[in-house]
């Protein structure tokens, strides 16, 4: 049984020793306050004994200390030892002496050395449970890489190469992720929760700070500091804006972070599921950024107001539809990354004064409707009045006798002047 024992304890001991995420000093300190437990328990103290940890070989040694007393005066046997008993070992020891032996702890019993394996398990979980904590706090916004093990209907479950578990929300995936169990996964790190001593990672793919990551990992001059990533924003899977700066005015700041014909944002872009990615020279000039965040439409002229932090955009007609983009996404990301409201507005050509704007039919037409033209460029009912009816449908998301019933309402006005 002591032979048994014995092998189990050194296996317990290669386990703790092996563990990366916890230095040698705090790992003896926690096995030597482990034994010092169990011998305070047994002896009712533990002051007189050295305990000794040798977590390179796996062992340890524990000694002790008694004072050597008369015969008939010994009292403690833990902390007393009688002089003839003492001068069994040596013969020159005399009372009042410190008397030291070595104590076998594996003679202590099965009990004992269960208490020892469950006190240390215990206590080296929970350091591993702190660094691990500590050290997916320091790394909030840095890319990780796990392998998908688990995929669950609102969640996956990564595992990085620790084994340690990260958690991607449905809501932090890319909406065209798909992946198999065993593939790698990059994101960035988010959050690091610690409930009850359980730290818990979230990760995420949708994040501005994953965009803003990878150009630092995919482009070299933004990593030798020659270009900064100043603003980000994105509709994940769809389409994304990055405004970037250059510190060297003989580097352009978008051609570097392009490449040659898309070479070098490429590996971007497929990473988050070909989102097509606009990059743009950064302004400290708000009505200059505005424009360029607009692009590809071409702005007339621009109204701040910088107080409430709000912008009214004018531009030509043909300009408006390519300013707001499919679905709204361009003048939402503009806003996004300029940090402005904006508001869209068609200049009238002289040829156009007859136009007539669409609010001035809301008795005609719901205003549910006319919002929903006025949302892709159509403010105007000559402009609604220039657009295939096919196309106006699929665009404003309107039923064919809707845009039937605005097309004869819109055609009867001009058709009476």
């Amino acid at each position: 049984m002591a032979r048994r024992e014995s092998i189990n304890m050194i296996d317990t001991f290669s386990e703790f020793k092996d563990l990366k995420s916890i230095d040698k000093t705090t790992l003896m300190n926690v096995m030597e306050e482990a034994f010092r437990n169990v011998l305070a328990k047994m002896f009712g103290t533990d002051k007189n004994f050295d305990v000794i940890i040798n977590p390179d070989k796996g062992d340890f040694e524990i000694y002790r200390n008694r004072e050597v007393v008369s015969d008939d005066e010994l009292e403690n046997p833990n902390t007393e030892v009688s002089l003839s008993e003492a001068r069994k070992i040596d013969e020159d020891y005399e009372i009042g002496e410190e008397f030291t032996d070595t104590v076998d702890f594996l003679s202590f019993g099965r009990r004992a050395i269960l208490t020892l394996r469950q006190t240390l398990s215990s206590k080296i979980l929970d350091l591993q449970k702190d660094g691990l904590y500590r050290r997916y706090s320091e790394m909030v916004g840095q890319v990780v890489s796990g392998e998908l093990y688990q995929v669950w209907k609102n969640e996956m479950l990564l595992l990085d190469e620790d084994g340690n578990e990260l958690y991607l929300p449905k809501t932090e995936q890319i909406p065209s992720d798909f992946y198999r169990k065993g593939d790698s996964v990059k994101a960035v790190v988010t959050l690091v929760e610690n409930n009850n001593g359980n730290p818990k990672i979230f990760v995420s793919r949708t994040s501005p700070v994953f965009l803003e990551r990878l150009f630092e990992l995919e482009i070299p001059e933004i990593q030798e500091g020659l270009i900064t990533v100043k603003r980000v924003a994105r509709i994940p899977g769809e389409r994304a804006k990055v405004a970037v700066e250059s510190y060297d005015e003989r580097i352009d700041p978008v051609g570097a972070c392009v490449g040659v014909k898309g070479s070098r944002i490429h590996g971007i872009v497929r990473e988050l599921r070909n989102e097509n990615i606009d990059v743009i020279n950064y302004t400290a000039n708000s009505s200059l950024f505005i424009q360029r965040a607009l692009n590809p439409a071409k702005i007339s002229s621009i109204r701040l107001n910088e107080e409430e932090k709000k912008a009214e955009v004018y531009l030509h007609t043909d300009e408006v539809s390519l300013a707001i983009g499919k679905g709204g996404t361009n003048i939402k990301l503009a806003s996004q990354l300029t940090g402005y409201v904006l508001d869209v507005f068609r200049e009238i050509d002289e040829e156009e004064t007859e136009d007539i704007y669409l609010d001035e039919f809301d008795d005609e037409i719901e205003k549910w409707v006319i919002d929903a033209l006025k949302a892709i460029g159509c403010d105007t009912a000559k402009s609604v009045l220039a657009i295939p009816k096919e196309e106006l449908m699929s665009r404003a998301d309107l039923k064919e006798e809707t845009v039937n019933e605005i097309m004869t309402i819109l055609k009867a006005e001009f058709e009476e002047e």
